[in-house]
């Protein structure tokens, strides 16, 4: 581990005219009594580097050094594909193997493209999760990785939303999904591939058993697929529903994408008013009241008429609050 983190202040110094001892202990992770430490390690076997004092000072290499350091390893190099999703690599317990590999990359290049390489850094920032939530805690992710990587079979306790709640399952898994910051593991039970939160995963266990993964399975393909029949088991029926033409333009700010599509697949042509009629699929009544409420005063349900009438009860008892 310290081999290693030597190669990586090494590096860090090849790719920067200058770099602090605080930037090294953010970029590695470690305390910067650790990075004095190394560099004096660094200094005693031959490395020429030297550090200037004062506001700005820091530590780089003779002009002209050069250490032919830029093979990856094995780790690295199947970490890189989470060069560009910091969280998500240290959420995996890879978030110091992603930089160090980083670092060769970048030291690999000759100067021009290491200067454009780290313009696109500084100028682009992917943020998976989505506005106005929380990550969920996820205690076993690392392991549930570690089982992905190696290929073992897991047993765990996991809390769904049928009866019962809690339930045990033994799994092969084959693969993990980020979507809208939540971790999803993709697995083979029984026969079926299924897909589990891992936020709901309970007292995981790895197993001995090794997994062999099936030879078309496309972790991608499964999960675009996954997606479109989990959308179409959700949504159980379909509301008609009367909106003027502001709503309409909005629907994509206030409704998710599989109901602004089965709403502009479904918009009849304005009237002379601009009011269009459209069908958006519902999962339940429960559910469909808050989600139809955000449309406001420019949309009208029509039908099924019990969501009419909850609706109207529900905007009722609103009015009766504001106006008291």
């Amino acid at each position: 581990m310290r081999a290693s983190r030597l190669m990586s202040i090494l590096l860090l110094l090849q790719t920067r005219d200058r770099v602090t001892a605080q930037e090294i202990a953010d970029q590695l992770e470690v305390s910067v009594r650790t990075v004095y430490r190394d560099m004096e390690s660094l200094s005693a076997a031959g490395i020429p580097v030297y550090g200037d004092a004062g506001h700005d000072g820091g530590y780089r290499l003779l002009d002209g050094f050069r250490a032919k350091l830029e093979l990856l390893t094995a780790d690295e190099a199947e970490s890189l594909f989470l060069s560009g999703l910091p969280t998500a690599a240290s959420d995996l317990g890879l978030g110091a193997v992603v930089a160090a590999a980083n670092l060769k990359v970048m030291s690999a290049l000759p100067p021009e493209l290491r200067d454009r390489a780290g313009r696109i850094a500084a100028r682009f920032h992917l943020d998976a999760p989505g506005w106005y939530s929380e990550t969920e805690p996820t205690p076993y992710l690392t392991p549930v990785a570690n089982a992905v990587w190696y290929e073992r079979a897991v047993r765990f306790n996991y809390i769904r939303w049928a009866t019962p709640h809690l339930v045990t399952r033994t799994t092969d898994p084959l693969g993990l999904v980020l979507k809208s910051g939540n971790w999803y593991l993709v697995g083979r039970a029984d026969a079926q591939l299924r897909t589990y939160r891992i936020s709901r995963i309970m007292e995981l266990e790895i197993l001995d058993d090794p997994v062999t993964r099936p030879a078309d399975f496309d972790l991608a393909a499964y999960w675009s697929g996954y997606l479109e029949s989990f959308d179409q088991r959700r949504h159980r029926d379909s509301a008609s529903i009367r909106v003027d033409s502001a709503t309409f333009e909005r629907l994509t700010e206030l409704l998710e994408p599989a109901a602004v599509q089965a709403a502009r697949d479904s918009a009849t042509a304005p009237d002379p008013t601009g009011h269009r009629e459209i069908r958006l699929p519902i999962e339940s009544l429960d559910r469909a009241v808050p989600d139809l409420l955000r449309l406001g005063a420019g949309a009208e349900v029509l039908g099924p008429e019990e969501l009419r009438a909850r609706l109207a009860t529900e905007t009722a008892a609103m009015a009766r609050v504001y106006q008291s």
